[in-house]
């Protein structure tokens, strides 16, 4: 097994966040593809790639993430979504590299009110959801060594995310209404970064699914509130239900994981959203 770690998705949220933690704990064994070499689903491309670099772990952060748009999008989001991860779980398999690949809290339907475990049945409402999940599953039919770590609400100083689309709106507007009957985690996506690189450090064999997120749990509405009053934002804001704000992709309601075993197996340890989102807070400032 090499061991040069081949990063997909690179210039997106996660794979940027991974540059940044990278450089933290200098480790210069990641090579972060240029979008032109890393197309998931040019099978000939990926071959060229794999050969060259011979890599011991390959990280796949690419993916089709346009919740609404993959509801009139289907092939393209199951293209990206499952044969992209197909894809690359066959050549891990072919160069004996370990996959670690990239899903979401999407999986389920989000009807329960406990936090979800990783052998819970996953039962996705959306287009996007049941694609991640079909990636999901083909994994397993290529390669024994592989990590899926499931996250959900993904923000940083990186991309664009809620968190940084909020304070936008905070300068902009007075008065900002947000959904308070949907509840899960937010995830710093630094912190996530972390999690993968700390599997990759260990060397690790404790294949499998993981739920990764950050600690606690919230509303979009007390997500928002917590991020305009940590970075004295003044704007009032105020809770809508879901109902009425109708997008065309059905979210799940509850989607808070459990994270013991990432926890227990892993060895990470991971702080609460609020913590985190106080350092992201201030990243931005900076």
């Amino acid at each position: 097994m090499g061991s040069t770690t081949l990063v997909f998705g690179a210039s997106g949220q996660l794979g940027q966040c991974l540059q940044h933690v990278a450089k933290e704990r200098h480790l210069s064994s990641l090579v972060f593809l240029p979008e032109d070499q890393a197309n998931i689903l040019n099978v000939a491309a990926l071959q060229a790639v794999f050969a060259q670099y011979q890599p011991g772990y390959v990280i796949n952060c690419a993916a089709y993430t346009a919740v609404d748009k993959a509801e009139d999008e289907v092939e393209i989001a199951r293209k990206v979504n499952r044969d992209g991860a197909e894809n690359l779980a066959r050549l891990c398999s072919e160069y004996g590299a370990t996959f670690i690949h990239i899903s979401t809290d999407f999986v389920f339907a989000g009807t329960g009110n406990t936090p979800l475990l990783e052998t819970d049945e996953a039962a996705p409402i959306s287009v996007y959801g049941l694609t991640k999940l079909e990636g999901e599953q083909v994994i397993p039919a290529h390669t024994s060594q592989y990590f899926i770590l499931r996250t959900s609400w993904l923000y940083s100083e990186y991309a664009g995310n809620f968190v940084k689309t909020m304070l936008r709106f905070g300068r902009e507007r007075e008065e900002l209404k947000v959904i308070w009957d949907q509840a899960g985690t937010p995830t710093y996506a630094i912190d996530l970064a972390g999690c993968i690189l700390t599997i990759i450090e260990s060397q690790s064999q404790q294949y499998g699914i993981y739920h990764y997120s950050n600690e606690g749990l919230t509303s979009w509405y007390d997500f928002a509130v917590a991020i305009f009053e940590l970075s004295n934002t003044p704007v009032r804001t105020l809770p809508i239900r879901t109902a009425e704000y109708p997008t065309k992709a059905t979210r799940p309601a509850y989607s808070v994981m459990d994270k013991t075993k990432a926890k227990t197996q892993l060895g990470v340890a991971i702080p609460h959203w609020r913590d985190s989102l106080k350092v992201c807070l201030s990243r931005l400032e900076a």
